[in-house]
């Protein structure tokens, strides 16, 4: 219903996601939150379709629903964000520079000491390592240690 609809569309998809928080169904409730996140992202709400998209993701994964997973990883991917897969190790997301400038800072250098070995500005070093942080979930140089020393 919600898809035919032109302006009314978000509240007969909040209408259908409330519907499913009382049923054990999780396969539909996964169907119905990737047609709302394809709906975002076709509508140019990239954000708001994300935390749908990936709750979606992880629910088809979890339920073994391979081709579903699939469609739910390339809708999340249109929005310009790379999907974390079960199985994916998150350091094989890292960039070539971006796994360097982990291992320096990881290895407890500073932000200085790691620009000056890979002839880069500072300024460049911190970009790579927004970027590091935020595949790994990770928001502190302790457990950037404590990351690569796992992986």
């Amino acid at each position: 219903m919600a898809l035919l609809v032109g302006g009314g569309a978000s509240a007969h998809f909040d209408a259908a996601l409330s519907l499913h928080d009382g049923s054990p169904d999780l396969f539909e409730r996964a169907r119905t939150q990737l047609a709302v996140g394809s709906w975002h992202r076709r509508s140019r709400r990239r954000v708001a379709a994300r935390p749908v998209l990936r709750e979606a993701l992880a629910t088809f994964e979890e339920l073994g629903a391979g081709p579903w997973a699939e469609q739910a990883a390339a809708e999340l991917e249109a929005t310009g964000e790379q999907p974390h897969r079960r199985g994916d190790r998150s350091i094989d997301l890292l960039t070539p520079q971006e796994l360097q400038i982990a291992g320096l800072l990881g290895a407890g250098r500073t932000t200085r000491e790691a620009a000056a070995a890979l002839f880069l500005s500072p300024k460049t070093v911190e970009y790579h390592l927004r970027h590091v942080y935020m595949k790994l979930g990770i928001h502190t140089r302790a457990e950037l240690r404590s990351h690569i020393d796992l992986s």
